[in-house]
């Protein structure tokens, strides 16, 4: 997964996809964790996509959103270049969920390497200080000024930051030990987990009918996790990706801690007065720099070095930093320039497509009774996302 701003919403897999901070009912790696707006109460309950750093996706969008609708100074999140045009926003759409669906399976091939699949503290690590670094680039004020940088203490950001390095490492280490589709359909759990801790936490509710879209959600997960955790049947089988039992562990702790960011991403961005972007570039140095002190102790390197790693290797893993730039670029523009409806389109989009192609590199048929699982799952979750819209138009009305 890798962390971006994205994540920082959902919010989607940064995947293990790196600067992202969350689009799809996953998201949230490099997907913690869809891109819709419900009114303060419901923002709470939206997950991140995509910071996966991987991550998660839908997170991003409803903290940037609160820039304009908490009533922040506008001199603090000044808006991006003025344009409105439909080819723009659709092309920072395709942008997006190019970049969003390729950190997730470049990911999984850098973590299907063994020497690898261990030195996640590293990946991550790689991932946040990219994730500054562009960050930092476009806060330029004599550049592209997207926002106005603004510094908070180290005491109020290091819970946050530790908190965001567990949201990407540990959905980056159920990608390493489970199949893509488990990984990305195990992403749906955010959004019952958040708002199981937001009515715990604070007391919020969501309508009786969007909780009741919510159970065969999680059922379908349920039954995915079950089936893909199988061994094959057949010696001739031997070739289809499974879910470890860890790769399951991984995922479950994985959606905690995402929920767990998700909620303090909410909490911070009303503490500090600061915009998801803000908030992130203060984060990703502080977790970057907090995980060197732990890699030497608990990342497992190749035997024969880094150095040694196959140039491929090397280009997969550049190619992931770019997919997670790329995520939190787009994730700007799209968040400026389209409405609920479409930013929720566009994660079951990336979600629907993630599945789906991670069925087919699985090697799966299609009389696998994990599709039942991921049928229903999907059905779950997008039902969710038809009755909070529904729930919005009427406020609006009112």
């Amino acid at each position: 997964m890798s962390l971006s701003v994205e994540q920082m919403q959902r919010t989607d897999s940064f995947s293990s996809s790196s600067t992202a901070t969350p689009t799809s009912p996953q998201e949230n790696g490099n997907e913690k964790l869809a891109h819709m707006r419900f009114g303060d109460d419901e923002e709470k309950l939206r997950p991140p996509d995509e910071l996966d750093i991987g991550f998660d996706e839908h997170e991003d969008d409803t903290l940037l959103r609160r820039e304009v609708d908490d009533g922040h100074p506008q001199e603090e999140t000044p808006p991006p270049p003025k344009t409105t045009s439909f080819t723009t926003a659709m092309m920072w759409m395709a942008v997006n969920t190019i970049a969003t669906i390729g950190i997730v399976f470049t990911n999984k091939a850098i973590f299907s390497d063994p020497s690898l699949k261990l030195a996640q503290l590293s990946f991550a690590a790689f991932h946040f200080f990219l994730t500054w670094l562009v960050l930092w680039t476009i806060s330029r004020p004599t550049t592209f000024a997207f926002f106005v940088p603004r510094r908070a203490s180290l005491r109020d950001i290091l819970p946050l930051s530790l908190t965001m390095a567990l949201n990407v490492i540990l959905p980056n280490l159920s990608l390493a030990f489970s199949s893509i589709t488990f990984y990305q359909l195990a992403r749906i759990l955010l959004t019952p987990t958040v708002a199981t801790m937001n009515y715990l936490l604070y007391g919020s509710t969501l309508p009786p009918r969007a909780v009741l879209a919510l159970i065969p959600a999680c059922l379908g997960v349920g039954i995915v996790s079950y089936y893909d955790s199988l061994p094959p049947s057949a010696p001739s089988l031997s070739t289809i990706t499974t879910t470890s039992p860890l790769g399951v562990l991984f995922a479950l702790l994985g959606v905690f801690f995402s929920s767990l960011y998700t909620i303090f991403i909410s909490s911070y961005h009303r503490r500090l007065q600061m915009s998801s972007m803000q908030l992130l570039l203060n984060q990703a140095p502080v977790a970057a720099i907090a995980l060197l002190y732990v890699i030497p102790f608990v990342d497992v390197f190749p035997e024969s070095g880094v150095a040694a790693l196959p140039a491929s290797r090397w280009v997969l893993i550049l190619l992931s930093g770019l997919f997670a730039s790329l995520i939190n670029i787009s994730q700007f523009f799209i968040v400026a320039q389209t409405g609920p409806v479409s930013s929720t389109v566009v994660g079951h989009v990336k979600t629907c497509t993630i599945v789906a192609m991670g069925w087919v590199v699985s090697g799966r048929g299609v009389g696998d009774w994990s599709v039942v699982g991921v049928l229903i799952a999907l059905g779950g979750i997008i039902s969710y996302s038809v009755v909070m819209l529904r729930e919005k138009a009427k406020e609006a009305r009112r």
